[in-house]
């Protein structure tokens, strides 16, 4: 019950800063949402896209997922629940960047990179979504160890996702007439560092204050 309690003085605090220190933001909330950014992030605990940027609410548009993945599209798909939140936020909410925010240390990436495969009733088919960024890494860094193997592939896991999102008609439609853009980042937990992919350079590299964001899309 201690964590329970703990949680309720945090609402209690949310409350006193935002619906009593902020009314008028809480005023334009109560009628609609209108958040500008989308981001598509792992549900690992650690990694709160909120928590880790800042964003207040109304902000940022969240879907979490095991792994950060976004599946390619199928139309009609069953119980498609990140296709659906790519939908609500592309078609309805018309958000001009999708953000697909992976992290190091990352479970699913792991148990996808481990030779016993992933396990469980439902993980082990969520995860093979990445199963093109387990083959390259394999076939790039056949000799390298596990836990760089893994970095590797949270890496290319999230490059997947961003090419997946561009099989949506809908999305890929937006990006061509420059009113949505795709961008990939990656937070180092071990290093507390926050990482965007560059297509300039093909990699990854340290995000600032000073820097200014150049989407996938537009690689």
């Amino acid at each position: 019950m201690k964590d329970i309690a703990k949680f309720i003085a945090g609402f209690e605090r949310f409350q006193e800063k935002y619906f009593s220190h902020d009314r008028e933001l809480f005023d334009q909330l109560r009628h609609t949402q209108r958040p500008r950014v989308m981001v598509v992030s792992c549900c690992d605990s650690r990694v709160d896209p909120a928590i880790l940027t800042g964003a207040a609410p109304g902000e940022m548009f969240v879907v979490r997922n095991v792994a950060n993945l976004v599946s390619p599209y199928k139309p009609g798909g069953n119980f498609a629940s990140v296709p659906a939140a790519l939908e609500f936020a592309v078609q309805t909410l018309e958000v001009e960047h999708i953000i697909v925010l992976g992290h190091a240390q990352c479970g699913g990436i792991r148990a996808l990179m481990s030779d016993a495969g992933p396990g469980g009733e439902f993980i082990g088919k969520w995860v093979s979504i990445a199963q093109r960024a387990r083959e390259r890494v394999l076939a790039e860094l056949p000799d390298k160890p596990p836990a760089l193997q893994a970095r590797a592939c949270e890496q290319a896991a999230i490059l997947i996702s961003l090419e997946n999102l561009m099989t949506y008609p809908w999305i890929a439609r937006r990006v061509e007439a420059g009113a949505l853009h795709l961008h990939g980042w990656y937070f180092d937990i071990e290093e507390g560092s926050l990482l965007r992919y560059g297509p300039a350079s093909n990699a990854f590299e340290p995000i600032n204050a000073r820097f200014s964001e150049q989407p996938w899309s537009e690689g």
